[in-house]
């Protein structure tokens, strides 16, 4: 039986004929995983086509998941599932509760038949830069998590710049990709600006440096926030050293810390909230809860997610700035 099936008179074009013999071919039964498909040449020849076609239609089916190229071998079946009309490839640097939600905001958003696979970098260059070379080819649309680092432009020339996407953190050398950013120096200055308020009864405020991957930039927006309005001001590295002080207002990044330094005052007399103070970084449902509440500067996580599934559906390539939130609460 001919698997493939290509009519010169039909109001189709030809490569979606291919495509199309293949999912009927699936259908039906006629083909299974791990079958092999007939080689390139073999359909170029029989149907007189252009090899062009013959590869855009495979290179169509292997974006979706349905076929795999094997090296020296031809085509194969890879999978029976032709329910999947795209492919979306998602690097993040890390797992957490805001990527989480980045992650749920990004699936609930795209369209049914999109299916997405998420890998992790865990600010590891040449991790990055495998995942990115093992995929070339692999996928209808490319989002990823740049992070801070650095060689991030050298690996994305092997991908097709209209079908990247970037998330979260961008650069000069990254202008020209579209994505969702956070600008982390103008947050955190506009942020603590809009607090000032609340600081006025505070004398010194502590910028705690985490041991976790951070942009620089925001400790960048904190100097800049000091600098500005001739507030005290000192960093700290990790929380093992915070004696805490009447009078003190803490910045802190990351849940760990968070927890640590609740955990140190709370082994004192101070009151969170009346005699020091916390300000974290980026907002979760473990902030609303504890300690009554605890305030935050914080993007908006799942706006960035439905912004940037926004992009890929109607293929809008543009650079846009995602909004900041600044939620008041006891813990200031």
């Amino acid at each position: 039986m001919s698997i493939i099936n290509v009519d010169s008179k039909a109001g189709i074009p030809k490569y979606r004929q291919i495509i199309q013999s293949v999912e009927i071919g699936l259908q039906e039964g006629h083909l299974k995983k791990g079958d092999k498909l007939p080689s390139v040449n073999s359909i170029r020849n029989r149907f007189s086509l252009s090899r062009d076609t013959v590869f855009m239609a495979f290179g169509e089916l292997k974006k979706r998941g349905i076929i795999e190229a094997v090296s020296g071998k031809g085509y194969y079946i890879k999978s029976e599932d032709i329910t999947v009309a795209k492919k979306v490839f998602l690097l993040f640097d890390e797992l957490n509760i805001f990527k989480e939600d980045l992650y749920n905001a990004i699936v609930n958003a795209l369209d049914e038949g999109v299916q997405v696979d998420i890998f992790f970098h865990h600010f590891n260059q040449d991790v990055f830069d495998k995942l990115i070379n093992d995929n070339v080819g692999n996928y209808n649309y490319y989002i990823i998590m740049p992070a801070s680092l650095e060689n991030v432009f050298q690996s994305l020339q092997n991908l097709p710049e209209d079908k990247v996407f970037l998330l979260d953190q961008t650069n000069e050398q990254l202008k020209n990709f579209a994505g969702v950013f956070q600008n982390f120096e103008k947050n955190v200055f506009e942020g603590l600006l809009s607090l000032k308020t609340q600081l006025h009864k505070y004398d010194t405020l502590v910028f705690v440096n985490p041991k976790s991957n951070q942009p620089e930039s925001i400790y960048s927006g904190f100097q800049k926030f000091i600098l500005a309005n001739i507030i005290r001001g000192s960093k700290v590295e990790g929380t093992h050293s915070i004696l805490p002080n009447k009078g003190d207002v803490y910045f802190v990044l990351d849940d760990r810390s968070l927890i640590e330094l609740i955990k140190k005052i709370k082994g004192t007399t101070l009151v969170i909230g009346k005699d020091v103070g916390i300000i974290a970084y980026n907002d979760s449902l473990l902030k609303e809860i504890v300690e009554g509440g605890i305030t935050t500067i914080s993007t908006n996580f799942k706006q960035m997610g439905e912004r940037i599934s926004t992009m890929i559906l109607n293929e809008e390539f543009v650079l846009v700035e995602n909004p900041n939130n600044i939620l008041i609460r006891n813990s200031l």
